[in-house]
């Protein structure tokens, strides 16, 4: 084989579901400590960087940016995406911009589709796949403002049906593992060929001639090079990653695929290292060529065809047993424990969405013009690329009132959460006590509240009736049931559990004032409360819980009994809805310690944060009058008398010190007491990040001042990071004189 020598690097990203399936937010994870949440974690180890993955010199200066998405094959899961657009648009913005770039330079675009909820396909109903398909496609549309021609399918999953359904939705092309691949032969069938992983040719696509008379384009990435990225510390060392490639290309297509997170979470720095390939194959580097799939479709139809083994994965030898039955497959971190509980947690699941899906389409017809297509489109809703007046007047049926309106968003949410519980990620692992197995469940409860609320029976009777044939690994765990009981019921949220949580953000925030709304406010839901009366232990108000498609709200009347101010969650909530159609009111209690884990972890950062505004507002302005204060030393004196009472300011000092407006005069005594206590603080650094984005986002900057403050940092000697200042000067264009001096200040090679 002749020709030039391609290469195609691919990142699935993608988290397991983590927004809590009323407040629609990720809450707080206590494994993902010192971070807030494993997404945000991730964000800054990975996502992040990747977006702007230094290269420096032998100095440690920065000679260039890479925005490897710009660069490289890439799916992005709807969830994971729908969360980031929120949580760091400056980096959502960036992998758009990277799909955008890679289709004016090539006519096609580095991103690919992902199906939606990351379900096993081989495993899903009909009318799952066709969901997952649709709401994938849609979601990609309204992101990226294009079709998508490849799809990544969850775990690389796969099977005939699977490929039919893919190729229904309009899907060109998937990329597979080489040891899914159970022979080849020519597009008439002739010289049929079994191969395994290693025979088969994986530097050409494939095609998959489907029993309708249709088609797939399959590629194969390497899989002895994208095991040693994921796992054999490949990532150490950005030329050894280079020599690896070279060696491995010959003619035709080299590709191979990891979990995005390998780069910067799973190997620190790891982006540092792709984006030193990525300039080695931009430069021609021993007549490797950058591309991507679509790109090399386009160029390269496929020659042969391909015969899969069914159904057959990337992550499980056994086929898709991993996400159904005790096979063995794990992440390895329990060599003696099962995991029997798979089988019936996955029984459980599809017996509630079995439930669910007959539930739908029996209710659905009062509510939809067509319930199925009002089913296939709801996607494009949850992307944002349809708003709830168009939704409504498109799918549902006329005249409804906003009663039965919200009935019908009721019905499609149940489904939402339905699917979301089948998510693979619940049985990958070893445990079922283990975030995702609980989440899981959790969608599940939250999908059987929808359905009883839209007039169904009960499903959880049966669902624990299988559930508790799951045993945890750990004995003081019990069953799923008990695991059911102790971990997964308490995240439900009845209307006391909703007015105590706002009353308690409130109270953490500071926030409480009599006479005056007060309102606290999540992606779908709306919290208004008015205290009428207070007394020291107790107070009185009333309030309506508004959600994002309901048009009249529910109004109640609250009673707070609060607690002291040192046991947190010893208050008590009574709540007295309003009179329902038969003029019944049955009142609420709630208390505080009967709320779940995260959401009291929520109050308590909120508090946090609260108490550490307050205390850098005292910082900030003992900083500002005491730097003077330091004065010369006698003598032998080699520190400051009290030194440990200015130690307890620093943060404050250092902040007035790098802000001064006054030319820089480097009072030796000061210097010396930084660089001999100051500690990496993150909180600093992103405070005087956000300060400084901010003057640079002015419409003409105090270049002088700004350039001061860079000199000022330098002289402090200690370190500082300015990561996102970094960035935003880079975008900004070194050309400009005045962003070149400022960068030659901070630490670029200009």
């Amino acid at each position: 084989m002749t020709g030039p020598k391609k290469i195609c690097i691919h990142g699935h990203f993608y988290q397991p579901p983590r927004i809590d399936p009323w407040l629609r937010e990720v809450l707080p994870e206590g494994s993902a400590a010192p971070g807030v949440n494993w997404n945000q974690r991730i964000l800054a180890a990975s996502y992040a960087p990747l977006a702007w993955a230094r290269r420096r010199d032998g100095h440690g200066l920065i000679t260039d940016m890479v925005n490897c998405y710009e660069w490289i094959s890439f799916n992005c899961g709807p969830t994971l995406l729908s969360w980031l657009e929120t949580a760091d648009p400056v980096c959502y913005a960036r992998i758009l911009e990277a799909d955008r770039q890679s289709v004016c330079r090539w006519g096609h675009g580095n991103a690919m589709a992902q199906c939606h909820h990351h379900m096993i396909m081989p495993l899903a109903s009909s009318l799952d796949q066709e969901v997952q398909l649709a709401w994938a496609k849609a979601d990609f549309q309204t992101r990226f403002g294009r079709d998508p021609e490849g799809l990544w399918l969850p775990e690389a999953a796969v099977d005939t049906v699977t490929l039919e359904a893919v190729v229904q939705t309009g899907f060109r092309f998937v990329v597979l593992a080489p040891r899914q691949a159970a022979a080849v032969a020519d597009l008439d069938g002739d010289n049929r060929i079994e191969v395994n992983e290693s025979s088969l040719d994986i530097h050409s696509p494939y095609t998959v001639l489907l029993p309708s008379g249709r088609n797939m384009s399959v590629f194969f990435y390497h899989g002895p090079l994208s095991r040693a990225v994921a796992f054999e510390r490949l990532l150490e060392n950005g030329e050894q990653f280079w020599q690896r490639l070279a060696k491995a290309a010959r003619p035709g297509l080299l590709s191979l695929a990891t979990d995005g997170e390998t780069y910067g979470h799973h190997f620190p720095f790891g982006e540092m290292a792709l984006a030193y390939a990525l300039e080695q194959a931009k430069q021609g580097r021993d007549g490797l060529e950058l591309t991507n799939y679509a790109v090399y479709l386009a160029e390269n139809p496929p020659t042969r065809q391909v015969f899969l083994h069914e159904p057959s994965s990337w992550s499980c030898v056994h086929g898709v047993e991993r996400w159904r039955a005790d096979c063995g497959c794990t992440d390895g971190g329990h060599p003696g424990w099962n995991q029997r509980w798979r089988t019936p947690l996955r029984h459980a699941l599809e017996v509630c969405k079995a439930r669910i899906d007959d539930h739908y389409f029996a209710s659905g017809g009062q509510f939809f013009k067509d319930p199925h297509k009002a089913l296939l489109e709801y996607g494009r809703l949850l992307a944002d690329g349809m708003d709830t007046q168009h939704f409504v007047r498109d799918y549902f049926q006329p005249g409804l009132s906003p009663l039965r309106r919200q009935q019908g968003f009721n019905l499609l949410t149940m489904q939402e959460w339905a699917m979301c519980s089948l998510a693979s990620c619940a049985w990958f692992f070893d445990e079922i006590s283990r975030v995702e197995p609980l989440n899981a469940m959790t969608y599940a409860l939250r999908a059987m509240e929808l359905a009883r609320a839209t007039g169904a029976e009960d499903f959880a009777p049966d669902f624990l009736r299988i559930i508790a044939q799951a045993q945890s690994n750990l004995p003081d765990k019990g069953s799923g049931a008990d695991l059911w009981d102790s971990h997964v019921l308490p995240r439900s949220m009845n209307l006391g559990a909703w007015t105590l949580l706002g009353l308690l953000l409130l109270r953490a925030q500071d926030r409480l004032e009599e006479s005056k709304e007060l309102t606290v406010a999540w992606p779908d839901t709306q919290l208004a409360l008015f205290i009428e009366k207070s007394t020291a232990t107790e107070r009185l108000g009333k309030g309506r819980l508004h959600h994002l498609r309901n048009d009249q709200g529910k109004a109640f009347h609250w009673r707070w009994e609060e607690g002291p101010l040192n046991r947190p969650w010893s208050d008590t909530i009574y709540v007295r809805p309003s009179a329902n159609e038969r003029g019944e009111v049955s009142e609420i209690v709630f208390t505080a310690k009967d709320l779940a884990w995260n959401r009291k972890e929520l109050i308590v950062l909120s508090w946090l944060e609260q108490q550490d505004r307050q205390w850098w507002k005292i910082q900030r302005a003992f900083g500002a009058r005491a730097l003077g204060h330091f004065l010369k030393w006698q003598e032998d004196q080699d520190g400051q008398n009290q030194e440990p009472l200015w130690r307890a300011h620093l943060p404050g000092l250092v902040w007035s010190f790098v802000l001064g407006s006054q030319p820089l005069q480097e009072p030796d005594e000061f210097l010396y007491f930084v660089r001999r206590h100051w500690q990496p603080l993150e909180v600093f650094n992103a405070r005087l990040n956000e300060h400084l984005l901010t003057m640079l986002a002015e419409k003409k900057p105090d270049w002088p001042f700004l350039g001061r403050i860079m000199d000022r940092i330098r002289a402090l000697g200690v370190s500082i990071n300015l990561w996102a200042v970094e960035n935003r000067l880079w975008e900004m264009g070194l050309k400009r004189p005045e962003v070149r001096d400022l960068a030659g200040r901070l630490w670029f090679r200009c």
